[in-house]
């Protein structure tokens, strides 16, 4: 344990480590990605995704040990018991800081499927990660504005269908796609902003949410509602987790089925659709926001 050592020297040689554990990896997966994208046959490419999906865990694996190496941080993790491998996954959680992410990484890696987010599809010309997101099957959405549907209404309803399509692969290979329903970070200003009607949350942007089960609903039948709490005062910038400075993260895991009618719903045209949604999200994010105010109370006492 090197957790005696001054917080930026910590953060300086946790960003090294990372960064070396990345310049090791990335030639191989980028190997392995052009050789799925330059043989067409099924088998090879199969072979191919289950190589670079372990990549994939075996970069996060080295992180989490890197942080182990140099952090003493207490994790307080509740429900991951009830995970699994072998289970196709839809995660939601609350957004207060860039360290939301490797934490939720730290915690998952070995307990479910890899963690995929719905990605813009310009994002795919991003020189390297482009292709490495295509290699690790990130599903790029494909979404049309209501101006282009207005001047092209032959549009309407290809941009789920073209997901459904990226999204095929998934269909037997469990995945986790995970999604910040906040769709942006917690501040102060952006809750008073918003007037938002919960304590500790922003209002959830259910769009999303229902653009992706609506594209996968045949897949996805299982809800982990995470909850991440940072207790007492503490600073919880991405910096502060490289540095140390985060010394306990509560993080609450709550299994949901997800209910059938708004599996492959057709969220935009269908008002009725629409509203049940959005009102089964508010009693989520009501539930989050207690869940949330509890976990403080606790760690207050």
């Amino acid at each position: 344990m090197l957790d005696f050592l001054p917080a930026p020297l910590k953060g300086i040689l946790a960003a090294l480590f990372i960064l070396l554990n990345t310049l090791v990896l990335f030639p191989f997966l980028i190997l392995f990605a052009l050789l799925k994208l330059l043989v067409p046959v099924t088998a090879t490419r199969k072979a191919c995704t289950v190589v670079l999906n372990n990549i994939a865990r075996l970069w996060i694996g080295v992180n989490n040990m890197v942080m182990d190496l140099l952090h003493r941080l207490d994790w307080d993790v509740r429900g991951a018991e009830y995970l699994s491998h072998d289970q196709w996954y839809f995660i939601t959680c609350n957004h207060q800081s860039w360290a939301d992410i490797p934490a939720i990484q730290y915690v998952l890696n070995s307990r479910v499927p890899l963690l995929k987010f719905f990605l813009k599809k310009q994002l795919i010309w991003v020189p390297l990660l482009g292709i490495a997101w295509w290699a690790l099957d990130f599903p790029f959405m494909h979404r049309h504005t209501k101006e282009q549907i207005a001047r092209k209404p032959e549009l309407k309803g290809k941009d789920i269908a073209a997901t459904q399509a990226a999204c095929e692969k998934f269909r037997y290979t469990p995945v986790t796609i995970f999604n910040f329903m906040e769709g942006t970070r917690f501040t102060p200003a952006k809750h008073q902003r918003q007037n938002s009607p919960y304590k500790h949350l922003l209002k959830p942007r259910a769009g999303g949410t229902a653009f992706v089960l609506g594209a996968m609903g045949e897949m996805l039948h299982t809800m982990l509602d995470v909850t991440i709490v940072y207790p007492g005062k503490q600073r919880i910038g991405i910096w502060d987790y490289l540095c140390g400075r985060i010394r306990r993260i509560v993080i609450d895991i709550q299994v949901r089925e997800i209910p059938k009618q708004f599996l492959g719903m057709d969220y935009e045209n269908s008002r009725e659709t629409r509203v049940e949604f959005q009102r089964w999200v508010g009693e989520l994010w009501k539930d989050k926001d207690a869940r949330i105010e509890q976990i403080k109370s606790e760690s207050a006492a």
